[in-house]
């Protein structure tokens, strides 16, 4: 008889068939369908979507479903208050607790605030922050978070955390916000499996405008004005299509000023959010994935874009670094603009060959096997380790 699975619990704002909230919905789901040999998941999460105002339809809400290999309780409304989450933690027996998103209220601050008072079992305890601690992350609404940080050290509510970063990098931006002594182990985010091959890609016909794509959530962390000003400096023909679901009203008011401020070599299309199906065959319809990201501790639509053969254009700020030694793409500074436009000049002007096969080592790119298997093996000790098992 094969001993029984560690139950891992997860609480997280929004999980599957979710996919608005984009990266942490796929950081999940594909954590749970690598590790589940070893790991029972459990995970507590909204009834809803991002920006949804009513339910998932089909799904019945705070009892205890099968989604693929793990088990996820839907909370309603009523069931998300700070009273509810703590007693729901409470009765779900568990060996691990694992927290996604550091300032997400209820589903990390209330379970830290319930663990440090003492209302629920005091089992060990990763928690991922997801790129918050970003110096582009965290210049975003930057006194609230700053006055959460200084509370929380004061009241203890860290003690004891067993730290996620997704790469050397982010593992910097941890210490340099809690501190040297800060507990952690980098453990990438995992991909989701992909085939041997990419979706099928239209190359672009001689005399027509290089097609760029910015796909992510419409907020001002992903920086898609800063993508439209890049693209106001760029003197060859364009077409821009931009994806993904609206955060911030004002943000997309001040993003659509902008687009209609372009000059003429430019056109602007505004596809909406994606369903997950149609993002593969919408990365191989374009040349290139522009994604200046204020900071991400994985990308996950960066890899899906390489998946798909796309080559990226994204910031330097993201573990996706060396792309333009891979022949895969670039990873800029955001202080210079102009190396962005001028990039993008260079690739409208690239022989079809060498654009073809730029996007066959894109797709090769992302399906390094010993890569990714590394990535799976840190990921189970980064379990292992806030359990106090032996590292294997």
């Amino acid at each position: 008889m094969a001993p029984a699975r560690l139950v891992v619990l997860v609480t997280t704002g929004h999980y599957l068939p979710g996919f608005r909230a984009g990266g942490p919905i796929h950081s999940v789901a594909h954590l749970v369908e690598h590790l589940s040999d070893e790991f029972d998941f459990r995970i507590v999460s909204t009834d809803r979507d991002l920006g949804d105002e009513g339910a998932y339809p089909g799904i019945e809400t705070d009892r205890w479903l099968s989604v693929g290999p793990a088990r996820v309780l839907y909370a309603s409304p009523p069931r998300q208050g700070a009273r509810a989450i703590a007693r729901l933690i409470a009765e779900t027996p568990h060996d691990l607790l694992y927290l996604n998103s550091f300032f997400s209220p209820r589903f990390t601050i209330v379970p830290l605030l319930a663990r440090r008072l003492g209302l629920i079992p005091r089992r060990p305890t990763v928690l991922a922050p997801r790129g918050e601690f970003s110096a582009g992350a965290l210049a975003l609404k930057p006194l609230k978070k700053r006055f959460y940080l200084a509370a929380g050290k004061a009241a203890g509510l860290f003690r004891a955390i067993h730290w996620q970063a997704s790469s050397d990098f982010e593992a910097r931006d941890i210490r340099a916000v809690l501190g040297p002594q800060a507990r952690l182990s980098v453990a990438c985010d995992l991909p989701a499996p992909l085939g041997a091959h990419g979706p099928p890609h239209t190359p672009r016909r001689p005399g027509e405008p290089l097609r760029i794509v910015f796909l992510s959530r419409l907020s001002p962390k992903k920086n898609l004005d800063y993508a439209l000003k890049v693209l106001a400096r760029v003197r060859v023909p364009v077409r821009f299509s931009i994806a993904g679901p609206a955060e911030d009203a004002a943000y997309i008011a001040l993003c659509r000023r902008l687009a209609q401020q372009v000059g003429p070599s430019l056109s602007v299309e505004w596809l909406g959010p994606l369903r997950p199906e149609q993002v593969a065959a919408t990365f191989a319809a374009h040349d290139l994935f522009f994604f200046p990201t204020r900071g991400e501790n994985y990308g996950h639509v960066i890899a899906e874009a390489l998946a798909a053969g796309t080559p990226v254009l994204i910031a330097d700020t993201t573990p996706w670094r060396g792309l333009a030694e891979a022949g895969v793409g670039d990873d800029l500074p955001l202080g210079d603009p102009a190396a962005f436009a001028a990039r993008i000049e260079a690739l409208a002007a690239e022989p079809a060959e060498d654009a073809l096969a730029r996007r066959a080592r894109a797709a090769a790119y992302v399906r390094q096997e010993a890569r990714r298997q590394g990535d799976i093996l840190a990921n189970r000790r980064l379990f292992r380790a806030a359990l106090g098992a032996a590292l294997g």
